[in-house]
């Protein structure tokens, strides 16, 4: 919504949005055509999916493009439809994989399912890949279209001195537990912790419970820019997942995000976060699941203001010159207007806005 839609917005382009806007509490954006479907969680999702296939029925006539962005939706295509592009932002095999929560029959056979429903929708469908590491998945070439974030224009404040700060979703495998018991040796430091993100349903109770004991906050989903905005002014933004296949070869979105804001990033050693963090010094990289460390890192940054301001400048810098999603907007746009029109007929062809 806050990236792609709003670049196509901008592009003079009629949007169609289908998303589960009551169940997440948001208020669609009023110059879209929303439709509303209920959202899909944890394994009950049947009727989710059979009300979303509808919806993209309902949603894809008239429209010269129709863009889908989980998996789940290519499987749930409508037959008669306009040309179609999936926009492939996760490794859905691998995080099945990583997942613990899933009975073991499972956790062998649906990744193997989930490969061969990525080849065959590689032979009938546009791709575009927010990543390079996505490429090895596919034998064809795919544009990449990189998952960035807007940068304020306006330098963010700097670092605070009592509060720290996750955005995003909530998993195991995205080190949920890790940060609850860093919330519990924060606390006695004065340092309170800031959850904002959906949450996995087997972790669910563990943050209820914290919060209950008063060990954090957790405020659910949140719209990406509020998130982003409830984040200024924390000592530091945390990036603290698990080295498990889904994370080893990408970028979590959040660290960009954090250094969007100004943010020094606390990050657990994943190849390309441990890089951009060591590359540019915006943040501390901490071993994966040492909490001791992550306190230490977290400690230090509060007790030197100066240092902190200093990384999260650099970070914000950084994330102005190459992780500024409107340098990337104008390529995405390009793309779907190029696959729209060369499927339209030649009187259509530009006589009107691309409907997405």
């Amino acid at each position: 919504m806050h990236r792609q839609i709003r670049a196509l917005l901008d592009a003079g382009h009629e949007i169609t949005y289908v998303a589960p806007f009551t169940d997440c509490n948001v208020t669609p954006d009023p110059r879209i055509r929303a439709v509303d479907v209920p959202r899909a969680l944890g394994r009950h999702r049947r009727r989710a999916l059979k009300a979303a296939r509808g919806a993209l029925r309902r949603g894809a006539e008239g429209a010269d493009l129709l863009i889908v962005h989980d998996i789940e939706l290519v499987l749930r295509l409508p037959r008669r439809r306009p040309v179609t592009v999936w926009d492939v932002h996760e490794d859905t095999a691998a995080v099945l994989e990583a997942r613990t929560d899933l009975p073991g029959l499972l956790r062998r056979t649906l990744p193997a399912l989930i490969r061969r429903v990525e080849a065959r929708a590689e032979d009938r469908l546009h791709l575009v890949l927010a990543e390079e590491s996505h490429r090895e998945r596919f034998s064809g070439s795919h544009p990449v279209v990189p998952n960035t974030t807007y940068v304020p224009r306006r330098p963010p404040p700097p670092p605070g001195r009592n509060r720290v700060v996750y955005v995003g979703r909530l998993s195991r495998a995205r080190g949920a537990a890790e940060l609850v018991e860093l919330a519990r040796r924060l606390l006695p430091h004065g340092v309170r912790m800031d959850l904002v993100g959906a949450a996995d349903a087997e972790i669910r109770p563990m943050l209820r419970d914290a919060q209950r004991q008063g060990l954090l906050d957790w405020y659910g989903y949140v719209p990406n820019r509020h998130a982003l905005r409830m984040a200024e002014g924390a000592i530091a933004g945390l990036s603290l997942p698990h080295d498990v296949p889904p994370y080893r070869r990408s970028m979590p979105a959040k660290v960009a995000e954090y250094m969007s804001r100004g943010l020094p990033v606390v990050t657990t050693p994943l190849p390309a976060a441990a890089s951009l963090v060591g590359r540019t010094g915006c943040g501390v990289v901490t071993p994966f699941g040492d909490v001791d460390a992550a306190l230490r890192a977290v400690l230090a940054l509060r007790d030197d203001p100066e240092g902190a301001a200093a990384m999260g400048a650099r970070g914000y810098e950084e994330a102005l010159r190459h992780y500024d999603w409107p340098a990337h907007a104008g390529e995405f746009v390009g793309l779907l207007e190029g696959w729209a029109t060369a499927s339209a007929a030649p009187a259509r062809a530009h006589r009107r806005p691309l409907v997405v």
